[in-house]
Parts: structure tokens; C-alpha cells; sequence
């Protein structure tokens, strides 16, 4: 029988739209999309994409390490920007948070994420330690 584990972190600022951040199952990790929101719920660096990539990338990290997990484990990622033309920043920060081999990855340009303001959302598939 297969088992799904819900991973939560502290503070969950999704727990209030019932969404798990991380679910654990077959020795993967499935984390939802991760946008820059703050510890207070609240979207940083609103205009500002070199803000909100970073907490998108910190708040990935903290959902995969309450998920026993870590970037270094992180085989597809899936990064959603709202304009293409931050490409090469996502370059520099693929070389900042992942080293060789670096993880399958699917860059998609949206017209919006869950907020107007919001310019970067990451989910990811991660092997469980």
C-alpha cells in the first residue's frame, strides 16, 4: 500500500487555501509552486523579481528540508515567471542555489500567478532522503 505523507513547514502561509506545500510518497518528494511569500503570508518584494526570486528559491529550500529532502535532491523543477525577459537572471540563480548535474527544468512564461504583483513561482520533484 502506498502511503502519502503531508509535509508542512513552519510557518505554512498555505494552509489557509488547503494546500499541502510538499507531499511525500515512493521516495519523492512533489513540492507545490513556491512564490516569495514572507513568514507573515504576505508577498516580499512586490516589483522587485531579484527579491522575489530569492524567497521563491528560500522557500523551496525550507519545504524541502521539512520534507527530509534538500535542492541537492531536487531531480525537476518547473519555474513560471511572469516575464521571460528575467531568462538570464535564472540562469545565475540556477548556478546560486544547484550545482552539476543540475536538475531537469521547464521555464514557462504565464500571463499571472496567484497575485498581480507575484513575478516567479518554483514547484519541484525531489528524491526523499
Amino acid at each position: 500500500m502506498t502511503t502519502f505523507t503531508q509535509v508542512q513547514t513552519q510557518p505554512d502561509p498555505y494552509a489557509p487555501f488547503l494546500i499541502s506545500q510538499a507531499i511525500k510518497v515512493n521516495g519523492l518528494v512533489f513540492v507545490s509552486g513556491q512564490a516569495a511569500i514572507g513568514d507573515d503570508g504576505n508577498l516580499v518584494g512586490v516589483g522587485d523579481f531579484d527579491k522575489q526570486a530569492d524567497q521563491a528559491f528560500r522557500n523551496l529550500d525550507r519545504a524541502l528540508k521539512a520534507a527530509e529532502s534538500g535542492l541537492d535532491r531536487v531531480v525537476k523543477v518547473t519555474i513560471y515567471l511572469t516575464a521571460m525577459s528575467n531568462f538570464e537572471k535564472l540562469v545565475e540563480l540556477r548556478r546560486k542555489w544547484w550545482s552539476q548535474p543540475y536538475p531537469a527544468d521547464t521555464l514557462v512564461e504565464v500571463s499571472s500567478l496567484y497575485s498581480p504583483d507575484a513575478m516567479i513561482e518554483i514547484d519541484a520533484i525531489a528524491l526523499a532522503s
